[in-house]
């Protein structure tokens, strides 16, 4: 095994745990600021996701950008843009980014897979600017050797272009890579369609989709990263 590639939200820290409490941030700088209630903010913040994803096309990194909702959301109230969309854009990030925290082991096994000379790789739907701050906010940063996100790729997992280029950064061939993310469509399905062997990381233990089978010796599932050096081993050793 020379790479392991890592999905940053919901694998390398708790999304959607911290989103919430970015979302509060949003909403109480909404509700101090305009004449609109917590719930009928949240329902047109919602509202305009849906429409930029429906718009942009949910394979588009762009349909990820909160300045984007945030602009459309301020025009449809016609409200002034300046300074709000990057006052609400700082109320949002900068609150996810204060309270965030690495998933329990994370930085242990970035340093065992660091230590014995194995790449280490990240593979992210998203805008890449804020991918390099939560890096650098887990202090998972000094222990990447590449990025790959889908502002980069031009494609979001699992699309193949997006694994490819996972691939080609890691200068190994797919079978000495290891994809890990909490999503299994996009993050174990993806890199297991294009060879690499997929973990999925599921500390809730989510149910695995309906309809998505992939046979048990092409990827495994973990609840801690404890778990992951077993599993880089044990490949080391097929």
């Amino acid at each position: 095994m020379k790479c392991v590639i890592f999905d940053i939200d919901d694998t390398m820290y708790a999304y959607t745990k911290y989103n919430e409490i970015g979302m509060e941030r949003l909403e109480a700088y909404v509700t101090e600021h305009f004449s609109v209630s917590a719930g009928e903010f949240r329902k047109s913040y919602e509202r305009m996701r849906e429409e930029t994803e429906e718009r942009l096309g949910v394979n588009n990194a762009a349909a990820h950008s909160r300045h984007i909702w945030i602009q459309n959301l301020l025009e449809t109230w016609d409200a002034p843009l300046f300074p709000h969309i990057s006052e609400m854009y700082k109320s949002y990030w900068g609150t996810v980014l204060e309270v965030c925290r690495p998933e329990p082991g994370l930085l242990d096994c970035l340093t065992w897979l660091k230590e014995r000379g194995i790449r280490i790789g990240v593979g992210s739907d998203m805008t890449t600017m804020m991918q390099y701050e939560k890096l650098k906010r887990l202090g998972a940063a000094p222990f990447i050797d590449f990025i790959v996100t889908s502002q980069e790729a031009g494609v979001e997992k699992p699309h193949a272009d997006f694994m490819k280029r996972c691939l080609f950064k890691a200068r190994a061939s797919a079978s000495q890579c290891l994809f890990i993310g909490d999503n299994f469509v996009k993050d174990v399905g993806g890199a297991v369609s294009c060879g690499m062997y997929g973990v999925w990381y599921n500390p809730a233990k989510k149910r695995q989709p309906d309809g998505c089978r992939i046979k048990n010796g092409d990827y495994s599932k973990i609840r801690h990263f404890r778990e992951l050096p077993d599993i880089v081993l044990s490949l080391a050793r097929d």
